[in-house]
């Protein structure tokens, strides 16, 4: 029950940002996509796209919270990455990779020839992973300050970008989906893992989590995207996954 309130407390209070800033319309060009309200859930940023309220961001504050030993209960990453099918030599991107809980486990699997692009847009995070390279000697990751509507990774360059509970949080959805989908190669993956909205025993607030019908809605602004396929092995999330129609 513990682990249960700190998960909330952490999901609910830390956010890179005050709770009190709330999305403001930006640019016109992204007016029409995005929609505004004042009074809105409190975890998120009062920024709707596609029906859907954008979350707060979790802030560096909680990187440790990131490494938690109960992680490997909760979400099981062993089951996740058996999913992705890595192998050696792969050009892979983890986006919002916090403190590397994942981009390590991938570097792993793509070996020494291959390549860890570490995605964030907070340098604190960022710093957490040049750290730990340095203490095991890794060097296949690549961390990369990424920007809110850009994750800064060349054209058809990788073969899968993983998000792990972060999609729901990007304040520019679109933008940020559409250049994930240039950076991929054909046939590359952009794999989704949220937690699932259709599962109340979740213990997570509603706007950290999404519907599979959701992810797929939004995706279909993209139509060189194919719906490759939803897992469920997971004990919290689901992984669905897009494949990139080849030329």
């Amino acid at each position: 029950m513990k682990r249960l309130q700190f998960l909330a407390i952490v999901i609910l209070g830390i956010t890179s940002r005050a709770h009190a800033q709330e999305a403001k319309p930006g640019p016109k060009d992204t007016e029409k996509r995005y929609s505004f309200k004042r009074i809105h859930d409190p975890n998120g940023i009062g920024k709707f796209y596609m029906d859907r309220e954008i979350a707060h961001v979790m802030g560096h504050a909680a990187a440790s919270w990131l490494e938690r030993p109960e992680r490997e209960e909760e979400e099981n990453p062993k089951k996740l990455h058996a999913e992705l099918k890595l192998k050696p030599g792969m050009v892979v991107a983890d986006i919002g990779a916090g403190s590397g809980y994942h981009s390590f486990r991938m570097a792993e699997a793509v070996g020494a020839k291959g390549k860890v692009y570490a995605v964030d847009i907070q340098k604190e995070m960022l710093d957490i992973i040049r750290k730990r390279m340095k203490e095991t000697g890794v060097t296949q990751i690549e961390p990369v300050m990424g920007e809110i509507a850009d994750p800064k990774l060349p054209e058809n360059a990788v073969d899968l970008c993983l998000m792990v509970d972060v999609y729901h949080e990007f304040e520019f959805p679109y933008e940020m989906a559409a250049k994930l989908v240039s950076c991929l190669k054909p046939g590359g993956k952009l794999v989704f893992v949220e937690y699932r909205l259709e599962d109340q025993k979740v213990p997570i607030k509603l706007v950290h989590k999404m519907s599979e019908r959701q992810v797929i809605k939004e995706m279909s602004a993209f139509p060189e995207m194919k719906h490759a396929g939803t897992s469920k092995v997971l004990p919290w999330q689901h992984i669905v996954t897009f494949e990139k129609k080849a030329k």
